[in-house]
């Protein structure tokens, strides 16, 4: 047996990129760094080391990671690891990035001028969105064709 799942809690280092294949399909990709800090036990100084995962977003997650992702932003994101490579200037290079399966926002919206409000993040996923029943729904509800995430 194995596994292969990857979840991680961090901050977006620069805005993302969304692009569209040929065919149309939308992908989007960031990265995401954590941070742990630690005092060294013999210096006594505080340290820190930073890790970066490259993340990569398809479809309705990518269009969604695009539209509500600015760089700083807190998301945790899950998904599996996928090494691709590319040849450049005759060289192989390896890329291992996390192909997402789901995104969510921490910490609340912000503004332009970088407030906060308190709101309920969106969060994301390729899994299709559960259906209300018809008999529960509100007369005035949005359709779910309309709700990005």
């Amino acid at each position: 047996m194995s596994l292969n799942k990857v979840q991680f809690i961090g901050h977006l280092g620069r805005d993302p990129e969304v692009r569209y294949t040929p065919s149309g399909d939308a992908v989007c990709n960031f990265s995401v760094a954590a941070s742990e800090r630690w005092k060294d036990k013999t210096s006594g100084e505080q340290q820190e080391r930073t890790e970066w995962l490259r993340c990569q977003a398809w479809q309705r997650l990518a269009e969604v990671c695009g539209e509500y992702l600015k760089k700083g932003s807190l998301v945790y994101v899950e998904g599996k690891l996928q090494t691709r490579s590319y040849e450049k200037d005759g060289v192989t290079h390896y890329v291992t990035e996390c192909r997402l399966e789901q995104m969510r926002m921490l910490g609340g919206r912000r503004d332009d001028d970088g407030g906060s409000h308190e709101s309920a993040p969106p969060a994301a996923s390729r899994a299709p969105a559960r259906q209300a029943s018809r008999s529960s729904a509100p007369a005035d509800d949005i359709p779910d064709d309309d709700i990005p995430f």
